[in-house]
């Protein structure tokens, strides 16, 4: 399976990109083929080319899987272009919502349960 791996770059730590890499090594023992942007995205171009080769990546992904960070802008941008193309979604941390708000990881959190869009 192709999977996209959306999260945390600029702001990622030491910790966090451990885990990512822990994460993406995993999927890929498991023979699957994962775009990950810190290593498969070029990130030293412009904004504008990063993410239009992140949607590129997302479109011809079979599911997308989320590391939510919610301070993070790249990640609520390509979480819109993964919606966009109905893509399904698997959420890879625990999130923490109040259940009576609206907001992106409640959202992300029904998007998860969804098996198919409308």
């Amino acid at each position: 399976m192709k999977i996209f791996l959306i999260c945390t770059i600029r702001t990622a730590t030491e910790k966090d990109k451990k885990e990512l890499w822990s994460y993406v090594n995993q999927l890929e023992k498991e023979g699957h083929e994962v775009h990950y942007p810190p290593r498969d995205t070029k990130q030293d171009q412009r904004g504008y080319e990063i993410c239009r080769d992140n949607m590129r990546a997302i479109k011809n992904a079979d599911e997308v899987h989320i590391v939510y960070n919610s301070r993070s802008s790249g990640t609520h941008f390509d979480m819109g272009i993964a919606f966009a193309f109905k893509k399904t979604v698997k959420v890879v941390n625990s999130l923490n919502f109040d259940p009576n708000k609206k907001s992106f990881a409640r959202m992300l959190t029904d998007w998860q349960k969804k098996r198919r869009f409308l």
